[in-house]
């Protein structure tokens, strides 16, 4: 397989790989899957929570069409798409646990119009900790922050996160 196809196919596994992953975060993670998903939705205590099952699930297809397309005889356009699989997969990890929930610490604060919308709209789904009544379902594709918020107070702000007492809230942590 020549590289620009397989770039292309790289590429366009990664743009849909945002597709799945809202499809998914939507109606598995918040529909059937939420009894893992739950503890995303909770505060953290300790490094792990169920939720981080699903990386390792979302890995298999990904390590399994690399080995097939490198190793197996596949068809190599298959390697790409592993590669464009696990290529969403350190994007993900980036943005969704360094960056939104410093689960590694990290002093990096978005100045950039795009990566505070797309913090603000992950921030305004986490002020929902039911399963039902959440907004903004994407990781690096999200509604504008004012819609979001409209879209929660119109529906009379149903399972959403009431503040900690003694708490302040700064610019930074603000819905």
């Amino acid at each position: 397989m020549s590289w620009p196809v397989g770039a292309l196919l790289f590429t366009l596994t990664v743009i849909g790989m945002e597709a799945f992953a809202y499809a998914a975060h939507r109606w598995i993670m918040h529909g059937p899957g939420w009894f893992l998903h739950e503890s995303h939705h909770r505060p953290r205590t300790g490094n792990w929570e169920l939720n981080d099952l699903y990386a390792a699930i979302f890995a298999v297809p990904s390590f399994v069409l690399l080995l097939g397309g490198v190793q197996l005889g596949w068809w190599p356009g298959f390697a790409w798409i592993g590669a464009g699989i696990a290529a969403y997969g350190a994007i993900y990890f980036g943005f969704h646990d360094i960056i939104v929930h410093q689960r590694i610490p990290t002093r990096y604060l978005p100045k950039s119009r795009y990566m505070k919308r797309i913090v603000q709209a992950h921030r305004l789904h986490h002020v929902v900790e039911t399963k039902e009544g959440n907004v903004s379902f994407g990781f690096l594709v999200a509604p504008k922050p004012e819609d979001l918020k409209a879209q929660l107070k119109a529906r009379a702000r149903a399972g959403v996160r009431a503040p900690r007492a003694g708490a302040e809230r700064t610019a930074s942590t603000r819905p």
